[in-house]
């Protein structure tokens, strides 16, 4: 089981509350500067596409550009280094920077890194593609995956998936200028193309070695916009500003990916769970009730499926049933083959990228499934023993008759327990001194017994 330390718990919570009340504030600060303060510099606003691109990172970057709008920045300069991530969110970037009023250059950097899938259609959007030597890009066929394998699945929707993201990716290349049938076929094909590959074959405009030469090589480059119009970059003394994610937004981000999505919202159960059986313990439910929202927080931004929700709730019922019935592990074992199906079946999305590990499921259902099953029973097994404590526990217990026990009235002594109590016999007759005696029930100071042997018959 996937634990969360105290630590980092007490930065999440705080962090949470900054999130609601709003209090967090962007980092908004030059980052290098070529010109003197009282001159005049070319402003480029900087923003960073780093891991999955989801809908916390769409957010950043369409705020991003629309503040470069706000500002008048000269060019906004979005670095990229993505295996890809969810169509929706990646849909949302391209929008945003079909629509900027401002220029926006993609750069894939540094050396080594890629712009892959998802990446790849954003790429292709911008006003000026480049990349720096060592990087490669493309690979953006739908993928269906299952267990971390590609699954097969029916044809036409094959089809229709690619054929909507290859229209999607013509209806703007062919107004950036790039080479449209090489594009798609990233798409069709799952071709990748190295930098000089893709210089090459038009899918960028240039290739460069560093942010600082990238701004030197399009001072004064002429590009023309997504509506028709030139116009001419003025980067001679550039200043970049880098928007930055808020402390706000870099938690947001690493809660909705799916893996942690999936071990908050089995924890948040789990605490919960534990709460319910054992009421009074309060950090379980704390931690379970924290945890449930921000996993509900998550699944509010990712395209969570009903059957990925369903297998799951069907894993719990399945845990308590085989901690109620003598199943010999058959509905345990069900349980925990429905969470990890529910877990990888949670979030789908045919870009590479997302989704539960089929690792991260494991990991997280078997050790659930022990726990659920071994606390409920623990929990049904105490429900049926008997009071250790008070009168109660003087129940079923054996004495010895220190004076003979008769009817009422009670006049017989017997010793339970080292005590002297007075006793009736319940089912008449009386029982000599010495004899053995089992407490049947309590009426205020006075125990009805009977025998805890055969009595021998009187003569």
């Amino acid at each position: 089981m996937v634990f969360l330390s105290i630590k980092r718990l007490l930065v999440w919570m705080g962090v949470l509350l900054g999130l609601f009340v709003g209090t967090v504030t962007r980092a908004d600060a030059p980052i290098a500067s070529s010109a003197s303060p009282n001159s005049s510099a070319d402003d480029v606003v900087v923003l960073r596409i780093e891991g999955e691109i989801e809908p916390i990172l769409a957010q950043y970057i369409v705020n991003g550009i629309q503040k470069g709008g706000r500002d008048h920045a000269n060019l906004i300069l979005i670095t990229m280094n993505t295996p890809g991530g969810l169509d929706t969110s990646m849909r949302r970037i391209v929008e945003a920077i079909l629509g900027s009023s401002v220029p926006v250059a993609i750069y894939v950097a540094p050396s080594g890194v890629r712009a892959a899938s998802a990446g790849f259609f954003i790429l292709e959007s911008a006003d000026v593609a480049a990349m720096a030597p060592g990087t490669n890009t493309g690979a953006a066929s739908p993928v269906f995956e299952m267990f971390g394998q590609t699954v097969q699945i029916d044809e036409t929707m094959r089809k229709k998936v690619t054929n909507d993201a290859a229209a999607f990716l013509r209806s703007y290349a062919t107004k950036r200028g790039r080479n449209t049938d090489l594009a798609v076929s990233a798409v069709t094909d799952a071709k990748a193309f190295s930098d000089s590959e893709a210089l090459e074959g038009k899918l960028i405009d240039l290739v460069a070695s560093s942010e600082a030469d990238l701004l030197a090589k399009l001072n004064g480059r002429a590009i023309t916009r997504f509506d028709g119009s030139t116009v001419q970059l003025s980067l001679a003394r550039p200043l970049q500003r880098e928007v930055a994610m808020t402390p706000r937004e870099k938690l947001l981000t690493h809660i909705v990916e799916p893996n942690v999505a999936f071990v908050l919202l089995i924890v948040g159960v789990l605490g919960l769970y534990v709460e319910f059986n054992h009421p009074g313990m309060f950090a379980p439910g704390v931690i379970g009730g924290i945890a449930i929202l921000l996993a509900l927080l998550a699944f509010q931004q990712l395209p969570v499926t009903l059957i990925g929700i369903a297998l799951i709730v069907l894993a719990l019922s399945l845990f308590v049933l085989e901690a109620k019935f003598p199943t010999h592990g058959v509905l345990g074992i069900g349980g925990t083959v429905a969470m990890i199906l529910g877990a990888i079946m949670l979030v789908q999305s045919p870009w590479t990228g997302m989704g539960v590990r089929l690792s991260t499921a494991v990991a997280v259902a078997i050790p659930f499934a022990v726990i659920a099953i071994v606390l409920m029973r623990a929990v049904l097994r105490s429900r049926r023993w008997k009071r250790a404590t008070g009168r109660e526990e003087l129940l079923g217990e054996e004495g010895e008759v220190t004076e003979t026990v008769g009817t009422a009235p009670a006049t017989g002594m017997v010793r339970v327990h080292g005590e002297l109590w007075r006793a009736e016999a319940v089912n008449g007759g009386s029982i000599p001194k010495g004899a053995r005696v089992r407490v049947r029930s309590i009426r205020g100071l006075t125990l009805d017994v009977e025998p805890a042997t055969q009595l021998p018959a009187s003569s």
